[in-house]
């Protein structure tokens, strides 16, 4: 049983880090993170 509910949280955390990924790498938050990332550097990317 034990086995199983491994395997189970494995799987859990897989799509777990595939919605992120998904929503991490969508147009808007990219956008925002460059558009932070330039203002705390100063520069215009």
């Amino acid at each position: 049983m034990i086995t199983a509910e491994y395997a189970l949280g494995t799987l859990a955390a897989c799509a777990a880090a595939a919605v992120l990924y998904k929503v991490l790498s969508g147009g808007a938050v990219e956008a925002a993170l460059r558009a932070l990332i330039g203002k705390a550097l100063g520069v215009h990317v």
